[in-house]
């Protein structure tokens, strides 16, 4: 009912108004707080993921939690607890196996196992489920319908910590990210730290399926990240820039979603797919202008 409502509204050209209507109803108010934890969150994980080369973690994570939704449903438990259950116990499975961790896509092939395995036994939970069956489509591509404010709080203590964490071992992780060999050779716990980042990473892409959907959570991890690492190489301002676009990708989505029938993982993934490729053409702009100031500078100089 409030998915009919909602989609009812179409743009009245008055964004004060629009606005207004939108934010009357409490379940938007929640997404967009929920959406403003998840977007810095996981543009602060997604940033080491694109930096260690571990997009295959991510994307085994985000599929994994589909399974974990939908067993949670199938106990009669809130989806949220599935996707924690699942996606951190993958992380821990995964930085057990034999030569995990190491990024620069040399994970285990027993990863990709785990996430076929898993991802067969969603659909089995799917299957054994009698009730109503639609709401497959949100644990796979998102919704912004249900939240509520005690969601809100989990979602914020869980990011809170994590981020913490993140904080405490981000110098060395950098390090080890950089150069993994010399960071072991100056006594880096390289081993430690890639299993309390996958640990890490786990939690944000639960925290992240719950806006986005299992499939599409994806796009939220890695697309801020890359777009602000492709803008610039300083570690820092990259780091803040993809917060930024993460933000603002989640909450242009949110409200994209609102006024439209389509799932709002579909909305935040096309733009922050349309950032990257902006992204990619400032860059090429960038280096061509460069191209063609060098005989310049050679000859003033």
């Amino acid at each position: 009912m409030l998915l009919a409502d909602a989609a009812s509204n179409p743009w009245s050209w008055n964004l004060l108004t629009d606005f207004q209507v939108m934010w009357s109803y409490p379940f938007m108010v929640n997404a967009f707080r929920a959406g403003a934890v998840i977007a810095v969150l996981a543009a602060a994980v997604g940033w080491f993921v694109v930096l260690r080369g571990q997009t295959f973690a991510a994307h085994t994570f985000s599929v994994v939690g589909f399974p974990g939704a939908s067993g949670a449903v199938l106990a009669g438990v809130a989806a949220g607890y599935g996707y924690f259950a699942f996606c951190v116990g993958a992380a821990v499975a995964i930085a057990l196996l034999p030569g995990s961790g190491k990024g620069r896509g040399e994970e285990s092939a027993l990863t990709g196992t785990i996430q076929a395995f898993l991802l067969a036994c969603g659909f089995l939970f799917v299957a054994l489920y009698k009730g109503f069956l639609g709401g497959v489509n949100s644990l796979l591509f998102g919704s912004f319908l249900g939240i509520t404010g005690s969601q809100v709080l989990l979602l914020t203590v869980v990011a809170a910590v994590v981020l913490c964490v993140l904080a405490a071992i981000g110098r060395p992780l950098l390090f080890a990210s950089v150069d993994e060999s010399v960071a072991a050779a100056r006594g880096v716990p390289v081993r430690a730290l890639a299993t309390v980042f996958l640990v890490l990473l786990g939690a944000a892409t639960a925290e992240a399926s719950q806006i986005t959907g299992s499939l599409l959570v994806f796009a939220l991890l890695v697309l801020p990240a890359a777009t602000a690492q492709v803008l610039t190489p300083r570690p820092g301002l990259s780091l803040v820039l993809a917060m930024v676009i993460g933000l603002a990708v989640t909450w242009l989505g949110l409200t994209v979603a609102y006024f439209s029938p389509y799932p709002v993982g579909f909305h935040v993934t096309t733009f922050a797919f349309g950032g990257y490729v902006l992204a990619r053409l400032v860059n090429v702009v960038r280096q061509a202008s460069l191209v063609r100031r060098a005989p310049l500078l050679r000859s003033a100089a």
